[in-house]
């Protein structure tokens, strides 16, 4: 399908979250720059930015901008994992209840309903409480608590698309039920999948930072947006630039994601792209 004319927004997203990317998967492959490494000058005193240290250094005398880049990757892979986790999740049980209908529909949607009706961050929160601190727990917890606003997008593109004459056709030609499901309808309830993966990530994203903020995700000395985030308050005064950088990079990558879904969003919808 011919997706919509870029606009700016679309290209500066695109160029950025490719920027940090590269950065994220160049730099720590082909350099044995350590992000824990410190600067002996440093230790105690946070540097403010200079040619040494362009975004500066932390109390540690650790490199911000080098932390900022392995802190790329853990984002990435998080918010990556999460969304694989959340649209396998969404498509299966939205697949289910839209297939099958009937009264496994009205159980099926009963209970994402009573799942949805549970505050998701105070659902994280708890998991996380309970479980110990890590990247795998992370990601599971975030692909588990938000696989249902794509399963009800699954379903309701479901119950449109078996009702066509296509289907139908198909159907009149002997073919099984589970090759129509995989040949012919999920192929075409892709779209909005699509834009709620994108949306998804950047939703993953924030919600690793804040983990992280509260101590409940990624666990020093491991670099992560959300825990440099939290290692800075104690300096906000005197070292504002030890917030500032994480702070600006996890809302420029999620405000890009955001982006990039609505420009598909739009340029996978008929009506909009003509």
């Amino acid at each position: 399908m011919k997706l919509a004319k870029m606009s700016w927004s679309f290209k500066l997203s695109a160029g950025f979250l490719a920027l940090i990317i590269i950065l994220a998967i160049i730099i720590p492959m082909f350099s044995n720059l350590d992000p824990n490494g410190f600067d002996p000058n440093c230790i105690g005193e946070p540097a403010a930015p200079s040619i040494r240290h362009i975004f500066g250094t932390d109390d540690l005398g650790r490199d911000i901008l080098l932390r900022l880049i392995y802190g790329a990757r853990v984002s990435l892979t998080v918010g990556l994992v999460s969304v694989g986790i959340m649209i396998f999740v969404g498509i299966f049980v939205g697949t289910i209840a839209g297939y099958l209908g009937g009264w496994v529909d009205e159980l099926i949607m009963r209970f994402v309903d009573v799942f949805m009706a549970i505050p998701t961050i105070f659902l994280i929160l708890t998991i996380q409480i309970l479980l110990k601190p890590s990247i795998y727990n992370v990601m599971f917890v975030i692909g588990l608590t938000s696989w249902t606003g794509v399963s009800r997008l699954v379903r309701a593109e479901i119950l449109s698309i078996k009702e066509r004459p296509f289907i139908t056709a198909a159907y009149a030609r002997g073919i099984s039920h589970l090759r129509v499901l995989i040949k012919h309808i999920l192929p075409h309830a892709l779209n909005p999948i699509i834009v709620a993966s994108m949306l998804g990530m950047g939703t993953a994203i924030l919600t690793e930072s804040v983990l992280s903020y509260l101590g409940l995700g990624i666990q020093p000395p491991h670099a992560s947006w959300g825990n440099m985030l939290e290692n800075s308050l104690s300096f906000m005064i005197d070292a504002p630039w030890m917030a500032i950088a994480p702070g600006v990079l996890i809302s420029l990558t999620v405000l890009s994601l955001n982006f990039l879904g609505d420009f598909l969003r739009s340029g996978l919808n008929p009506r909009e792209s003509k």
